[in-house]
């Protein structure tokens, strides 16, 4: 499995990049999962349902699941921050890659989704696990770097740079434990 994240500030593009790399990838005959992280208290359940209403009662997981698909929610008893590892064992291990979206301060390969407009400090000056950045406007990057410089506005050049550095990106569980 190969995994990498993606990083950036909020509006920055994250979420549009890896929502078009996904069938980018797929296309060349490989499955992809996504890490997500989210702020706050956030529910993809809703009043009224089933399932809702079993966590509602106290459970402390939740499985539905049907024919095309399967979801967990588990609760928290107190406030609990899982590391982006921890998530990366709960996937299926039969994917090719993982795409991490959000956990800007992991210790695994990212690539940094910056946007000169959006008038956030660029992350690569000072984070030795980004191994790339993606960005619309190189020219305004706020210092030089060595660093590879994509297109984010170009997934299919993006997957194509993935693909050529996969070895890079091999994830094994001993090297984050």
């Amino acid at each position: 499995m190969k995994v990498v994240g993606f990083a950036g500030f909020s509006g920055s593009g994250k979420t549009t990049l890896i929502e078009q790399l996904i069938p980018v990838l797929r296309s060349r005959g490989l499955r992809v999962s996504v890490v997500k992280h989210a702020h706050h208290r956030f529910d993809i359940d809703h009043p009224g349902k089933d399932s809702y209403r079993h966590r509602q009662a106290g459970a402390f997981e939740v499985v539905v699941a049907s024919s095309h698909r399967l979801a967990l929610l588990r609760e928290f008893e107190q406030p609990l921050q899982l590391s982006v590892h921890q998530l990366i064992a709960e996937l299926d291990g039969g994917v090719d890659w993982v795409l991490v979206e959000g956990f800007k301060f992991a210790d695994l390969p990212k690539i940094e989704v910056w946007r000169a407009q959006c008038g956030h400090p660029a992350r690569y000056l000072d984070d030795e696990h980004m191994v790339a950045i993606a960005t619309d406007s190189p020219g305004l990057l706020p210092q030089a770097t060595l660093l590879p410089v994509l297109d984010v506005n170009d997934p299919e050049a993006l997957a194509n740079w993935l693909l050529a550095q996969q070895d890079r990106f091999d994830y094994r569980v001993e090297n984050f434990a």
